[in-house]
Order: structure tokens, then C-alpha cells, then sequence
């Protein structure tokens, strides 16, 4: 009795939802986005519950995959949204936006069909979705006018994405995040550091956003003794 009347009194909560949702996004009196209200009345019912249960859509699980693997589908280049353009900032030697002939400075203004101008939400998702898929772009470079396409392949974010020495006894890791990758690569950078003579290290972890746990624990026993 009691399963019956929780479920008779969730699917009435549920269909208040439904009608409240429907009406909004038909009869506002400005144009809405369903996906970002539902994502807000999602996110705001679980707030209220504890730090730990959380709503991740889809865009959060792409984010949430590239910071704990290093690994995501996209054009591999850093980017940066400046009023109507998406400026390429760093392309990644070897990876779909330097393939495709993109370098620093770029100014993309047209995604596809869609003019940036026109596009206020977050435009680099418009270069992100499946392996080979074919995005043409319109960018400016030095005042002139070009096209090309960017074909998306798997993209590698190393954990460290620089190492060397800075004088004959210290040695300088840059650490950028702590995913699955970064242990071992930090292992590796340390181990060509010392046996080039390097006796102190400086690790730089300006810009990281965290990640693994388990890894973070694990670098440190790289550098702390047992106990």
C-alpha cells in the first residue's frame, strides 16, 4: 500500500514538473532554452540534498572525462572566446586543428553554418562530437578571409606537458592536471631530470584543476619517504 501510494504521489510531483516546463517554454515572454532549464531545475532539486549527489549532463561528462583520463574527442587546441570570434590560442603539433592548418592567432568567425556573431552560448561545443566528423570553419588571419575543415580525432592532454632543467642541479616539471596519466609521467620526467644530474625539482602546478586523488598521493610518495 504504501509503494502505491509513494508512486501514485511521484508521478503527480512529475506531472506538475511536465506542465510547469511545458508552459514556460511555450507561452514566455522571451525565448528559452529547455536544456539549460531543466539542467537548472535538476541541478537546484539536488543542491538541497548534500555535497554528493550531483547531476552530470552532457557536457559535464565530457569535462569530467577529459580532467580524469586526459583523453576527449575535439580538435586539439587551446581556445579562447573574444566577442564574435573563437581565437586559437596553442595547436597541438600533430592534432586535428594543426592538421588542418589552424596556428596561434586564428580568429574563427564561423562554425559550420553558424556565424559566431549570431551565437551567444558556448561556441567551442560546436567543434566537439564523434571521431571523423568534418567541421568546416571560417577564419580570419592577418585581415584576410579563409576556410578549412578540421576533421575531430582522439586528443591526449599530457599530465606533464613540459620538463627540463633550469640550471645544473634543478630540474622543473610543469604538472597541469592529476588524471591517470600523471604518475607515470611525472615518474618518467623525474627519472631523465636526475639522470641528467638534476638534484632539486621544482613542480609547477600553476593552472591545475585537481583531478585523481590516488594520483595526487602517488606523486607525492614519488618525492616523500614510507611514513
Amino acid at each position: 500500500v504504501s509503494f502505491k501510494s509513494d508512486f501514485f504521489y511521484i508521478a503527480k510531483q512529475i506531472e506538475i514538473v511536465t506542465t510547469v516546463f511545458k508552459t514556460v517554454n511555450k507561452n514566455y515572454v522571451d525565448e528559452v532554452n529547455p536544456a539549460q532549464l531543466m539542467d537548472k531545475a535538476i541541478k537546484s532539486m539536488l543542491a538541497d540534498l548534500d555535497p554528493y549527489t550531483n547531476y552530470f549532463n552532457e557536457y559535464d561528462v565530457v569535462k569530467f572525462k577529459i580532467n580524469n583520463t586526459g583523453e576527449y574527442t575535439g580538435i586539439g587546441a587551446m581556445i579562447t572566446r573574444k566577442e564574435d570570434q573563437l581565437i586559437i590560442k596553442e595547436p597541438y603539433k600533430g592534432f586535428p586543428a594543426d592538421k588542418a592548418g589552424l596556428k596561434a592567432g586564428d580568429a574563427i568567425i564561423q562554425i559550420g553554418d553558424i556565424q559566431l556573431s549570431d551565437y551567444k552560448e558556448d561556441a567551442s561545443q560546436l567543434m566537439k562530437g564523434a571521431k571523423n566528423t568534418k567541421i568546416d570553419v571560417k577564419y580570419i588571419r592577418q585581415g584576410k578571409t579563409l576556410t578549412t575543415q578540421i576533421i575531430l580525432d582522439e586528443v591526449e592532454i599530457k599530465a606533464v606537458p613540459y620538463f627540463a632543467k633550469i640550471d645544473d642541479k634543478t630540474g622543473y616539471i610543469v604538472l597541469s592536471a592529476f588524471n591517470r596519466k600523471t604518475t607515470q609521467e611525472t615518474k618518467e620526467a623525474l627519472e631523465k631530470l636526475k639522470a641528467d644530474g638534476a638534484e632539486r625539482i621544482i613542480l609547477d602546478l600553476r593552472g591545475n584543476p585537481g583531478g585523481l586523488l590516488n594520483e595526487a598521493v602517488n606523486v607525492c610518495n614519488l618525492f616523500v619517504q614510507k611514513n
